[in-house]
């Protein structure tokens, strides 16, 4: 795709500031305009003589009320976000780019150069359809405490990019188009009329609902839709067909299940999400079905079929009828569960095999009385979204962290004068764990939880294992533990669905997050695999989750990845040996430093084998909004998910060379030295992140329902990896995901420059650090970063570690530049430049305002007006800089 070809991007952004300046005029009037025109005329040419406008920028500011200061804020802001729906739109358009001219090098590589490829390397057709009817992606939505934007302004924003694809039409007449622009002006209006900052902070009820909302407003429709588009790929690669319903995605959420570090959410939230999501899924089929009756009025039907229906004229309507009367009776039991209301009679559905039973008796018909046209029509889709949905619209995961577990069985074994759990060694809490998984007496009864032992704490994670046994399966997926160490770790959580009376036990998770968890992830597993009992109960496959944020968090960027990466292989081998299928699950944020990188680059650089078919992602929040928030888009999305695992699984990577891994064991050492150096060994870090970064300050904004913290007060060691990455982007520094990187790239060109320049030319796990790197680096600004110092500080200590950091940073782009022989960040990716750079002027102002709001309240105990500006520039900034965390 040759450059011209992004001119409507360009136009987009132009047009929407356009707007945004008569909508500005209109409401704040002319003083407000120029003021904000102003601004932005001296950022953008200081900016383009690559100058920081700081004075001039300073002198402009200075002298608003804060009645202007939070209005010029909101303008920046406002810009970023239609900046932002320019960019969607024109991910759209880059779509039917890629569906149109499919070779195109500057388009992702979608199913139909994988399928191409793999008939080149003439990979039998029977193969390549039989990893395809086995595949399985599983995306798991959850909620993200950097996802600034309110849900109905997302609404509107979804309403200004479709009256842009509307613009986009050729056969678009003047006065459609100028219809179409007084409508996208009415938007914007609306949107700048409507308060963008969120003042409640989300329940975790409420971030499951906004999940709920992703799957109705677009997912629902997206998942038919990309079915449809991968099987004519399919059909044009001349693959027989696949079944019908065939749908290798499926969707899981975290959001109402995830209680590490999360005291809002309990069992009762737990049991109340799992309800709503029976709510939403029966509401959603039963609007299909209403459909289906509108469109199923033919009488040509199969003896099956007539045989439920005796002699009707309309037999399809009178099955569909039932269905619909028992979707209706579904929804209202949820309804009544929902709100604690007498629970209505009617059969309901309970599973989705008795939903499928009833579609699928009617697909069978219509196929062999000559109507396989209709069936292929809605009932299709509606079949697609059973197989992806379920009936429990997704399964929802628990997370919880390990100590709790063992808390609990500790008060169980002080109850029952069996001693102190907690003081056992690990050898006497498997065997003991293992003789109670296997006994067929109870473990404990009503006395232990009338009992001193049975404190809240432990009674909340008994009561959520209750609500396990209480759903079934299908509601359910797996029971993640973070912060898992030991075998003992993994069989607790097994005793405690046992103790509370489980018949289908979730599978239990263990979640390796920290460098020495990863470096021991091997040998925590081959004790598990040792032990009989627990090879047989996981013979049909194990699921391992890896973790990113923590681990960069505790060994930075590069030490974190490779650690990951050797924990996934050496994973690998050992199921492999015993045969028994793995799925890794990769708990991802959108910054690299949380291990975000486009789908086939992060596939395509996991160990060889690794993937084998079957991948487990976890999309947060503000991802989800970009890579799902509309349909087509997030068609494309599910279609890049099952060509790069498809990929993977057939054309893995090569095996690194032993060069290689030496070279990477040398460049972590010296990444990790230099990371600690800073994060754990520098006193005055922790004083800098609070005083120059905006981290203290986010805990004013209602982002998420869990805590900044896992601990109240500590150090970094007790912040949360999201708000880690956060603070540093809101001032530019992007400090976790490239600290410590430079010094290792210094230490692989003096010591072995061919070997590592052809690592990042071959070995595609390298060259996703790399580019990545590249980046997020190019989103960095020490000026930007200069900036929050000098207002913010002047420390002499917080100074000396700002002037240290800014040279580590110049060393490290030095260092990147050195390699990859490029003069200039992102001279390979000029739409990603362009991007960068044409946002610039617009969050300039944003970071002097925010350093001057952040001083200004510093000094004051409470004033609601420069509160909500600084709100303003911390969601602005988020907009500006897209993955923040």
């Amino acid at each position: 795709m040759d450059q011209d070809q992004n001119a409507p991007l360009r136009e987009d952004v132009r047009l929407l500031g356009e707007e945004l300046g008569t909508v500005l005029r209109g409401q704040a009037g002319d003083a407000l305009f120029d003021t904000v025109e102003t601004i932005r005329q001296v950022a953008v040419e200081s900016r383009g003589h690559g100058e920081m406008p700081v004075g001039k920028l300073r002198e402009l500011l200075d002298p608003l009320d804060d009645e202007t200061l939070l209005e010029v804020a909101r303008a920046f802001s406002q810009f970023l976000n239609l900046a932002n729906i320019a960019e969607q739109r024109h991910r759209e358009r880059l779509r039917r780019q890629h569906e149109r001219f499919p070779g195109d090098p500057d388009t992702d590589r979608g199913l139909r150069q994988v399928l191409e490829e793999l008939k080149r390397a003439e990979v039998e057709p029977a193969r390549v359809r039989q990893v395809l009817s086995d595949l399985s992606v599983e995306l798991v939505l959850t909620a993200h405490p950097t996802e600034v934007t309110r849900r109905t302004l997302i609404r509107k924003y979804d309403q200004m990019a479709d009256l842009l694809t509307g613009l986009d039409r050729p056969d678009c007449t003047p006065e459609e188009a100028e219809r179409l622009r007084r409508l996208l002006r009415e938007q914007i209006l609306s949107a700048w009329c409507t308060d963008e900052i969120r003042r409640e902070r989300p329940t975790p009820v409420d971030e499951a609902k906004w999940g709920f909302a992703t799957i109705e407003q677009s997912l629902w429709e997206a998942v038919p839709q990309g079915m449809r588009e991968i099987e004519n790929e399919l059909a044009l690669a001349g693959l027989e067909p696949l079944p019908a319903d065939w749908v290798p995605i499926r969707f899981a959420s975290w959001m109402g299940g995830d209680r590490d570090g999360n005291p809002n959410v309990t069992a009762k939230v737990t049991r109340q999400v799992l309800t709503l999501a029976r709510w939403m899924a029966a509401d959603l089929y039963l609007r299909d079905v209403e459909n289906l009756l509108a469109d199923l009025s033919m009488h040509r039907a199969s003896d099956e079929l007539l045989a439920r229906t005796g002699d009707s004229q309309e037999p399809y309507r009178l099955i569909l009828r039932e269905v619909r009367d028992r979707l209706r009776n579904t929804r209202a039991l949820m309804e009544a569960r929902v709100n604690g209301a007498s629970e209505p009679q009617g059969e309901v559905y309970t599973t989705s095999g008795e939903l499928y039973q009833e579609l699928s008796l009617i697909d069978r018909s219509l196929r062999e009385v000559g109507l396989a046209a209709i069936a292929d029509g809605q009932l299709k889709d509606t079949l697609r979204r059973l197989n992806g949905f379920g009936i429990t619209l997704l399964k929802l995961d628990v997370r919880q962290e390990s100590t709790r577990h063992a808390m609990v069985i500790d008060a169980i074994t002080r109850f029952l004068d069996l001693g102190s759990y907690a003081e056992w060694g690990e050898k006497v809490k498997q065997k003991f764990l293992l003789a109670e998984l296997e006994s067929r007496r109870p473990l404990i009864n009503g006395a232990f939880y009338r009992s001193e032992f049975c404190t809240d704490e432990v009674r909340e994670v008994l009561d959520t294992c209750k609500v396990i046994a209480e759903q079934g399966p299908e509601g359910l997926g797996a029971y993640v533990i973070s912060m898992a160490r030991t075998s003992s770790d993994v069989l607790a959580v097994m005793l405690l669905q046992k103790i509370a009376g489980v018949q289908s036990p979730m599978r239990v998770v263990p979640l390796f997050e920290t460098l020495d968890d990863l470096n021991n992830a091997f040998d925590t597993m081959s004790a598990l695999l040792e032990i009989p009992f627990y090879r047989e109960r996981v013979k049909g496959g194990q699921e391992v989750m890896i973790g990113y944020s923590d681990s960069a968090k505790d060994a930075g960027f590069l030490g974190a990845a490779w650690a990951q990466f050797r924990a996934q292989e050496a994973l690998t081998g050992i199921f492999k040996e015993h045969g028994i299928p793995l799925t890794l699950f990769h708990g991802r944020g959108g910054s690299i430093s949380r291990g975000g990188s486009p789908t086939r680059m992060a596939l395509m650089s996991q160990p060889p084998g690794s993937v084998s078919g079957r991948i487990r992602v976890t999309e947060q929040g503000e991802m989800i909004r970009f890579k799902y928030g509309r349909p087509s888009v997030a068609a494309y999305n599910l279609e890049q998910y099952i060509a790069a695992t498809l990929e993977a699984t057939l054309l893995p990577p090569a095996e690194p060379r032993p060069e290689w891994r030496a070279e990477m064991d040398r460049l972590t050492q010296a990444s990790v030295r230099a990371y600690r150096e800073v994060v754990r060994d520098d006193p005055a870090l922790v004083s800098y992140l609070r005083t120059v970064t905006p981290e203290t300050e986010l805990s004013r904004l209602a982002l998420g329902s869990r805590p900044a913290r896992r601990k109240p007060g500590g150090g970094v060691e007790t912040l949360r990896a999201i708000p880690w990455v956060f603070a540093w982007t809101q001032m530019r520094l992007m400090l976790p995901a490239w600290l410590g990187t430079g010094a290792a790239l210094e230490t692989g060109l003096e010591n072995a420059p061919d070997t590592l320049r052809a690592m990042s030319e071959q070995w595609p796990f390298f060259q996703t650090v790399v580019d990545m790197l590249e980046m997020v680096l190019a989103k960095s600004d020490p000026r930007v970063a200069l900036w929050y110092e000098e207002r913010l500080t002047d420390d002499a200590e917080l100074q000396r570690l700002g002037v240290e950091l800014r040279s580590r940073l110049a060393r490290t782009v030095a260092a990147l530049s050195e390699l990859t022989g490029r003069e200039s960040l992102l001279d390979n990716n000029p739409v990603m430049r362009w991007s960068i750079r044409v946002r610039d002027p617009y969050t300039d102002p944003l970071h002097l305002l925010q350093a001057e709001l952040m001083a200004r309240l510093r000094t004051r105990e409470e004033d609601p007006v420069l509160e909500s500006a600084l709100m303003v520039t911390i969601a602005g900034i988020a907009a500006g800089m897209r993955n923040t965390g």
